[in-house]
């Protein structure tokens, strides 16, 4: 019994040393991309409002949302902007039908810093008549239209698009379009099921050009996020040589040290 009882202090005091060491280290990268705050792939880590956001799965990071899972191709930490991929979503390649696509629909509780950019066009595919989208716009074109050059008009230019061109200018009736381009703000969410379409496609622009050819269009969803509250605190964490994350309990936040956390910064000595 006395030979086991070194070995066991050894061991609690590696436990111990272990477990300080877990609050202040921060995974920062994902395959490829760099994962920094407010994003986060730990608990603990980043901002709470970012919390169960980001997954890294075999060196590929994974948003996570209540309308599905999206690959992350980009996280633009200057313009605070996330590009995010949709296999299920068509493009100007295939068309994809059969309700497959994840959509796009924000949790309630992010929607206040979390959104589609402004430039960003969801074309949806195959809706029918009775689709919400119809209903309450007779002899009117709203609230499908062109979003800054880019809609079905063009779309139905792409080579994916075996059935020749429907045009838009039709009223919709018993025959409505096979396409229909919206904002997200137009209708804040894109909920297929609700909507009754059978697929869409997501375009964005990252310049203030119009691209004439939908095939020159960069598809997926362009999201652009703020952070709560003030950043001041990560920003004095950081000075001092800390990491920004937060209390797993209390959601407050920490700057997570070398070793310890402080609810203040690295240079006001241990507080939790």
């Amino acid at each position: 019994m006395n030979l086991l009882l070194p070995i066991i202090i050894v061991l609690l005091v590696i436990n111990e040393r272990a477990s300080a060491r877990g609050h202040s280290t921060c995974r920062s990268f994902c395959g490829n991309l760099t994962v920094d705050y407010p994003f986060t792939v730990q608990s603990g880590c980043g901002h709470p409002g970012f919390r169960d956001l980001l997954f890294c799965i075999n060196d590929v990071l994974m948003f996570h949302i209540s309308s599905g899972s999206y690959r992350v191709l980009e996280i633009d930490y200057a313009y605070q902007a996330l590009t995010l991929h949709d296999p299920d979503m068509s493009t100007c390649n295939k068309i994809v039908r059969g309700r497959k696509g994840n959509g796009f629909v924000i949790d309630l509780w992010r929607s206040s810093y979390f959104k589609p950019v402004p430039d960003n066009v969801f074309m949806l595919i195959g809706c029918s008549t009775q689709s919400p989208l119809y209903q309450g716009f007779p002899g009117q074109h709203l609230p499908c239209r062109n979003v800054s050059g880019m809609g079905c008009e063009e779309y139905y230019d792409c080579p994916a698009w075996d059935l020749g061109r429907t045009s838009m200018s039709e009223v919709y009736g018993a025959s409505p379009p096979e396409c229909c381009s919206v904002t997200y703000n137009a209708i804040h969410a894109i909920n297929l099921s609700r909507l009754e379409c059978e697929g869409y496609s997501s375009a964005y622009s990252l310049a203030p050009l119009h691209l004439s050819s939908p095939k020159d269009w960069s598809y997926g969803i362009r999201v652009t996020y703020s952070v709560p509250g003030d950043w001041a605190f990560c920003r004095s964490c950081e000075a001092t040589g800390g990491t920004c994350g937060y209390d797993d309990v209390g959601a407050r936040d920490l700057c997570l040290c070398n070793g310890w956390n402080s609810t203040t910064n690295c240079d006001s000595g241990r507080h939790t």
